[in-house]
């Protein structure tokens, strides 16, 4: 018998800078079933304030590198 591995699927460059799962933790509509509590919403606002720096920071790097 041979080992039958799933095939790879090959990354496109859509898929690279695909962005859906940043997406959806900024713009998910709330649930009622989930705690909410202040220790988990600061969690949150961290989380989100380092994806927006991290993300301004790629886009600073970008652009000093390919434009000035």
């Amino acid at each position: 018998m041979e080992n039958q591995q799933p095939e790879k699927k090959k990354m496109t460059l859509r898929d690279f800078f695909s962005l859906g799962e940043v997406g959806a933790y900024f713009f998910r509509k709330k649930k009622e079933d989930r705690p909410t509590n202040i220790n988990i919403k600061m969690m949150h606002g961290v989380n989100r304030l380092a994806i927006i720096m991290f993300l301004l920071g790629m886009i600073y790097f970008i652009i000093k590198r390919f434009f000035l």
